[in-house]
């Protein structure tokens, strides 16, 4: 049995605020049912017992959304008492939850802190930007908001990243967004490009007019050019940010796998629980057509699974361009999300590959420079 980690949607698409491009939102619309329900005690149970015992040495529960922080503290107080109760063979266990932190007050910061969680927090960047589409449900700002809950995490040593969507409006905004980050002593932060959820709603979607928010590959890659610049000289002076794709890819260039889901060129199928209990093989897949089981099942069925098994072998597609690709040892072919063109699931080439290309242009003799670094401080991968 491997080590496990599991993605947990205890308030399921139920969200407080309503961001103009949230891609669950739009992939929970086309399901028979959009919300899931919180998730139940009962449920929450089932789930920690099927995990501990799927798992070897080490187990991850890490809770998204919709917004967790919905389901309340006092839900979260359960899940650590269960985990304490149910864990005889003795795992290490990582807590993380991904928040938009407007329902952060001092009980959520003391209780996160004290259990040892990993924050992920939702920030755009600066007001301007992050105002642009991360409205409350009635159409209110919440850059203060969010501003508060890091104050608090501050205040009481939660340990937190910055997940930045870049969208059509930041992708031409790096200088802004990188001294943003400096100026607030952001230590790690992570990058999501802006799609269009609904290319993979659309027959021959990517020939269609895509949303406002939904960033262009010529920008991406403009984007990702001058923010590794920034960032690259600021590493050579020893400031270290750590920019999760960034770090990454010097991980890929010192032999490393990737940490990050989507960068080693296929699928895994990671467990996605919904607040219903039912199974999915990944975030951006919680669809009826793939869903695996539920929390009822054992997770080392689900896994073994023909759906589980078909999931993975269709993510393994390469297209013919990227076989003779220069960077493709760095860039896989990227997550499959971003290489469907049709409701089939027929994978092409990644949409945003022109950013790609672009970017490890501009980017490639300095990325094998980090991942000689990371052997001469590491040592060379054995897997």
């Amino acid at each position: 049995m491997p080590a496990a980690s599991i993605l947990i949607k205890p308030s399921s698409a139920n969200c407080n605020i309503d961001c103009k491009y949230c891609f669950y939102k739009c992939l929970s619309s086309n399901r028979e049912e959009y919300s899931k329900g919180f998730m139940s005690e009962e449920t929450l149970e089932r789930l920690i017992v099927q995990a501990i015992d799927y798992a070897e040495g080490y187990v991850a529960f890490a809770f998204q959304g919709g917004e967790p922080t919905l389901a309340g503290v006092e839900f979260f107080r359960k899940v650590v008492a269960l985990q304490r109760k149910y864990n005889t063979k003795n795992l290490t266990i990582e807590n993380t939850i991904q928040t938009n932190g407007i329902l952060i007050d001092e009980e959520w910061a003391q209780f996160l802190s004290e259990n040892h969680f990993l924050v992920g927090l939702s920030l755009d960047g600066p007001k301007k930007i992050h105002d642009r589409y991360r409205l409350d449900v009635s159409g209110n700002p919440t850059f203060e908001k969010v501003m508060r809950a890091v104050s608090l995490f501050e205040q009481y040593h939660v340990e937190y990243n910055i997940l930045s969507v870049i969208t059509n409006d930041s992708a031409d905004k790096a200088s802004y967004l990188y001294h943003f980050y400096k100026r607030n002593r952001f230590r790690y932060v992570q990058f999501i490009p802006c799609m269009d959820e609904q290319i993979r709603a659309c027959e021959h979607a990517y020939s269609k007019e895509r949303k406002e928010y939904a960033v262009k590959p010529e920008q991406y890659g403009g984007f990702l050019c001058k923010f590794f610049d920034l960032w690259y000289d600021d590493f050579c002076k020893g400031e270290q940010m750590d920019i999760r794709m960034f770090s990454n890819l010097a991980q890929v260039a010192a032999g490393y796998p990737a940490e990050e889901c989507g960068m080693n060129g296929y699928c895994t199928c990671y467990f996605v629980v919904e607040g219903d209990g039912s199974v999915y093989p990944c975030d951006f897949y919680c669809m009826d057509e793939w869903k695996l089981g539920s929390v009822a099942d054992s997770f080392q069925k689900l896994i073994g699974s023909e759906k589980a098994k078909q999931f993975v072998d269709c993510s393994k597609e390469i297209a013919s361009k990227c076989k003779d690709c220069p960077y493709f040892s760095l860039c896989k072919g990227g997550c499959r999300r971003w290489k469907e063109t049709t409701t089939n699931g027929w994978l092409d080439v990644n949409y945003l590959c022109p950013a790609y290309e672009m970017f490890f242009a501009h980017t490639w003799e300095r990325l094998q420079l980090l991942g000689q670094y990371i052997i001469e401080k590491h040592g060379r991968y054995r897997s």
